[in-house]
């Protein structure tokens, strides 16, 4: 009954609706027709914001996608940054990028890879400008990449230049009665000299001169190319070394002395078209990736769980996996040598095994940067690679040498920064021997063995003669293996490959002189080079990161991986300045558990 007085209801709202309507459609007869409606005034128009988007560039960014945490969103990498210039190229919305340059740290590489990424913005139609409050050698070479170069007047541009410094510790040793016993193969594999001399080797100081004349080539071209400057200005520059923001834009090194709260203005006046400052918006942190204020039991559960290693994707795709950090057997979250995670291989060749299997993995993409590590895991990896039945690129970044060479060297192409230090094709293998000092503070070693050479690993004591040619002979046969398997990667005679090799470091341009690398690019054109190899002309295929990030939980739990090193956490916490004089070492604290090492000789900053 109550439905039925409701349907009753609406019909007559209905029909009086109609009634209604009707009567304002039908005037009275003596009522006056309504005067034409007059035009209506024409609306001002609605101007639309001038958007811009400001990207903050800083820190070590790695190679690999970081994941949230549980108390602050995601650090920024390469990935995310490279994306998000790419959306903001995209977005029709933006009319500008603004860069704010922070400290950066690493090198050549990756400087090359975000210079593209800034350049395929600008190809858009779209300026970009760097922001900056200081900046040293990275700093500046990342930003001339832009059109116009922003500092506050109390600003300084460091533009020193490079210099390599290798810290060398046999004076201490002998202070400590210290022996070290270093072996090597190759002429040029100067990565046990800071333990065994006191200065550079002939042969190491030829080395680093040629990679720091080529850097130094690369830095003084790309700055005096994009300054509209000539080379030997550039160089005044640098020799000249601190350099203050009013006289930098003096000598055209930057474009203009900007505080923050004038951009906007500034923004404005280069639009034209009457753009007044209150219609530029500037987007801060656009696009970036930001945890979920409410974190609800779900989202908890998901962050500490954390991701799967391989996704059991059904859609047909290309594995980009990232290797970085130095190589090892077994677990080594923290990496000194490179600053990122380490790469161990009893997780990397399970992926690799899991990949291979996959019908839907259509390539496989190795972003390496890494100086090396374990021989036996760097042969490991690339075996699992060198058998996966997939087409395999390689993409090496700010580091590829050494066990870093090794890993990539079974790809089908090689692609190198013009910056990359690569090569270092050689062997390292021995021990610090610490009886001296153990008997200077009153500890004494006896002895029972059986077998001429069971001392062979043993710290206490170094090599005898037959013990070091145990271990020398070993060195020889990995030496071997590494040359062979080299020159067969890189279709070439193994006495031509030899020649090259004997652990001497090269640049990418000068790898690629020599043919140990095949092509100069990004990982975006070695991405593009397994499309083609896959047949994915049209890049449909998606892209699949890996590895995944752990779990915040299995930290927790202490499921992760081994904890940092006595040695590392010393150096964690020593200031920052301090941190270069001991940089090398974790090395000896590797070569307790590695008989054989494929290493770089030493970590180039700038």
């Amino acid at each position: 009954m109550l439905r039925l007085n409701r349907v009753l209801l609406l019909g007559l709202v209905c029909l009086s609706g109609v009634v209604l309507a009707d009567e304002k459609v039908a005037p009275k007869p003596d009522e006056k027709p309504p005067e034409p409606a007059k035009a209506e005034k024409q609306r001002p128009e609605i101007r639309q914001r001038h958007t811009w988007a400001e990207i903050q560039i800083s820190g070590s960014l790695p190679e690999a996608v970081q994941q949230s945490g549980l108390l602050g969103d995601p650090a920024d990498s390469m990935p995310s940054i490279l994306e998000r210039l790419k959306q903001a190229g995209r977005d029709r919305g933006i009319r500008g990028v603004i860069l704010h340059i922070g400290t950066l740290d690493g090198g050549f590489g990756r400087l090359h890879e975000l210079r593209t990424a800034i350049a395929a913005v600008r190809e858009t139609g779209k300026p970009v400008w760097a922001r900056m409050e200081d900046a040293g050698n990275k700093e500046y070479l990342l930003a001339t990449a832009c059109d116009r170069v922003l500092m506050p007047e109390s600003g300084t541009l460091s533009l020193t230049g490079l210099r390599a410094e290798v810290t060398f510790y046999r004076g201490l040793f002998n202070l400590l009665s210290l022996q070290p016993d270093m072996l090597r193969v190759g002429a040029f594999k100067s990565a046990a000299e800071p333990y065994t001399r006191s200065e550079m080797s002939p042969e190491f100081r030829e080395e680093m001169e040629a990679i720091l004349d080529d850097q130094y080539g690369m830095l003084v071209s790309q700055i005096a190319e994009r300054r509209g400057l000539t080379a030997d200005s550039v160089r005044e520059a640098i020799d000249v070394g601190l350099i203050s923001a009013k006289r930098a834009v003096e000598l055209k090194l930057i474009d203009r002395l900007t505080y923050e709260d004038e951009v906007p203005a500034l923004i404005a006046e280069a639009a034209g078209a009457g753009i007044t400052t209150n219609e530029v918006r500037i987007m801060d942190d656009y696009r970036k990736e930001k945890s979920s204020e409410e974190l609800d039991l779900f989202s908890l559960l998901k962050i500490l769980s954390g991701p799967a290693e391989t996704e059991d994707s059904t859609k047909p795709r290309i594995a980009v996996l990232t290797l970085e950090g130095s190589i090892t057997a077994g677990a080594d979250p923290t990496s000194l040598l490179t600053g990122g995670g380490g790469i161990d291989s009893d997780r990397i060749v399970p992926i690799i095994h899991k990949l291979a299997k996959d019908a839907n993995v259509k390539a496989i993409v190795l972003r390496v940067d890494s100086p090396g590590g374990s021989a036996l895991a760097s042969d490991l990896i690339w075996r699992a690679l060198e058998t996966s039945g997939k087409p395999v690129v390689a993409s090496m970044g700010d580091v590829a040498a050494s066990g870093g060479y090794y890993i990539s060297m079974g790809a089908e192409r090689i692609f190198a920064e013009p910056g990359t230090v690569t090569g270092s094709i050689g062997v390292l293998g021995g021990k610090v021997a610490i009886e001296g000092l153990m008997k200077k503070v009153g500890v004494t070693t006896s002895v029972i063995s059986r077998g001429r050479n069971s001392g062979v690993m043993s710290m206490t004591t170094g090599f005898s003669d037959s013990e070091r040619a145990a271990m020398q002979g070993m060195l020889d046969e990995t030496y071997v293996q590494f040359t062979s398997k080299a020159a067969a990667g890189r279709k070439m005679e193994v006495a031509k490959l030899e020649a090259l090799a004997r652990g001497r470091v090269y640049t990418g341009r000068q790898a690629l002189e020599i043919g140990l690398v095949d092509q100069l690019g990004t990982l975006a054109d070695a991405i593009a080079h397994a499309r083609t190899l896959a047949g994915d002309e049209q890049g449909e295929l998606e892209l699949d990161q890996l590895p995944k990030g752990g779990s915040p939980l299995d930290a927790l739990l202490g499921r992760s991986e081994q904890a940092a090193s006595p040695v590392a956490q010393l150096i964690q916490q020593l200031p920052e300045p301090l941190r270069p004089a001991i940089r090398y070492l974790p090395i000896l604290e590797l070569m307790t558990r590695e008989n054989v090492l494929l290493l770089l000789p030493f970590d180039l900053q700038f």
